[in-house]
């Protein structure tokens, strides 16, 4: 039982041990890091999550429950700012458990990452192929067979920015930035132009009177109320719970911490900014969406596209559509370096075969677990529904907000010696609500997912106790580092 709960210590989270710690080129400042935020929370789902919400579960409260979700994530990026602060790594939550939790937790967490960062991509890809499909169809382009042109399109963007990221982060970089400037320009014409249409009365009263649905409960949290309801105040924070959704990536900032310049001052402040900007980015969107059309009357399918549409402004429906893309595009790049950079983590360490930490001597990336990665997603985008099962994302990303919170609590006691570039304000306040409001936001999850999760996270000790506890570097007797190169002696 002590081997799987050893712990890997502080010094070594972020030092030579490994002989590759850091081998990975510091490139990232502030702004790229808010830009790197911005570019995986705005999605396309900015443009239907809330007129989706509010047509069918929270009613003009909506705006409402997209500052609930976001003061919840809020409250867990404090906790990663802090955690990602100490221990300036590319293994994000993985590594803070590691060293604060024990071997096994680790690679549960890890675990947990993979089906998060993973399974995003994946779900992201699918819904642009289909999005891709839908702004051809709507330049007037008759597309004979959209299901085989959706694979075909999926296939090459996976393709394209998996060898982006292959072929070196500063490529990538200047990409994401072209794309998210373009990206908050198509948001900017949305919010502006929807501000001219608006009609004060749409916005009633934000609270609409719940109504009991006749459909069975199929979450964790309708079975133990006992039944379903939507709209109200339980409509209100359910449609929290889904917007979470949108809000989830900030944490894949906390991934380019070892490519940051003065990472542990550097990484929470773009992390804390990029979810600040993206938050109020959602809301305004939400009060345009809100505004512009009765909770009644919005189209589910394409909200902001027909609200548009029906107040005559037709060409906002291409923006739309562009803005999409984009969204969905840097989404995509920033998952898969998120995911990159957990899995280089992992192989280092021995947990995973550690020839996925080679590092490419001429792009300077992994590019080896990036091709790996990019197969994966390619594989799971066009034979898996993965639209169906994108609540695992939530899921498998939430667990790691638990996690990260109650690190902080413990760490501040264990190791309250270790030096911070920033700390959470009132702790151990700040992250036991963060914990509390995780909690919240996965008991609304269906219990469908909570299965799946079981089931996935039963498979992965598996595979630990298989292959991880043997290979881990903590299992092996420590080698000298060379001094001059910083590499192990063999």
């Amino acid at each position: 039982m002590s081997t799987i709960l050893r712990r890997l210590p502080p010094s070594e989270a972020t030092g030579l041990r490994t002989g590759a710690r850091h081998s990975l080129a510091e490139l990232y400042r502030p702004a790229d890091l808010v830009v790197l935020g911005l570019g995986v929370t705005i999605g396309a789902g900015i443009f239907s999550i809330a007129g989706q919400q509010a047509a069918t579960t929270a009613g003009p409260g909506v705006i409402l429950s997209f500052m609930i979700a976001g003061i919840a994530c809020l409250l867990a990026c404090l906790c990663y700012a802090e955690l990602s602060s100490t221990m300036p790594t590319s293994g994000s939550a993985y590594t803070f458990t590691y060293v604060i939790f024990g071997e096994v937790w680790a690679w549960i967490i890890g675990w947990a990452l993979i089906l998060e960062l993973q399974f995003a991509a994946a779900v992201v890809a699918r819904a642009w192929g289909l999005i891709a499909v839908g702004a051809i169809t709507n330049l007037g382009v008759r597309v004979p067979n959209p299901d085989l042109v959706a694979d075909v399109l999926v296939l090459v963007i996976l393709v394209l920015l998996t060898a982006i990221v292959a072929l070196g982060a500063r490529v990538g970089l200047r990409a994401l930035w072209i794309m998210v400037s373009a990206k908050l320009l198509a948001i900017g014409a949305v919010i502006v132009v929807g501000l001219f249409h608006l009609d004060a009365a749409n916005f009633g009263e934000l609270y609409v009177p719940s109504k009991t649905l006749t459909t069975s409960p199929a979450t964790v949290l309708e079975v133990l109320v006992g039944e379903s309801s939507a709209f109200g105040w339980f409509g209100i924070f359910s449609a929290a719970s889904a917007i979470a959704f949108a809000y989830i990536g900030f944490d894949v900032v906390a991934t380019a911490a070892e490519e940051t310049v003065n990472a542990p001052r550097a990484v929470p402040k773009g992390m804390i900014r990029s979810l600040v900007i993206a938050t109020v980015i959602y809301i305004a969107v939400a009060l345009v969406m809100v505004g512009m059309v009765s909770y009644t009357k919005i189209s589910v399918e394409a909200p902001l596209t027909s609200a548009f549409r029906a107040a005559g402004v037709d060409w906002m429906a291409h923006v739309i559509d562009v803005g999409a893309l984009l969204g969905l595009t840097t989404v995509i790049l920033v998952l898969i370096v998120g995911q990159t950079r957990v899995l280089f983590s992992m192989a280092r360490d021995g947990l995973i075969p550690r020839g996925l930490a080679a590092v490419s001597r001429r792009y300077h990336t992994p590019s080896r677990v990036t091709l790996v990665i990019g197969l994966v997603a390619i594989v799971l985008a066009e034979f898996v529904p993965v639209l169906t099962l994108q609540e695992l994302v939530v899921i498998g990303a939430l667990f790691a907000f638990a996690f990260v919170a109650a690190g902080v609590i413990v760490m501040r006691r264990r190791m309250p010696h270790l030096e911070r570039g920033f700390r959470v304000p009132l702790s151990p306040l700040v992250p036991a609500l963060s914990l509390l409001a995780t909690l919240w936001l996965m008991v609304n999850l269906r219990v469908l997912t909570w299965a799946y999760f079981v089931l996935w996270m039963a498979f992965g000790l598996l595979v630990y106790l298989v292959y991880g506890r043997r290979h881990s570097l903590l299992a092996r007797p420590a080698r000298p580092v060379d001094p001059v190169r910083g590499r192990h002696r063999r």
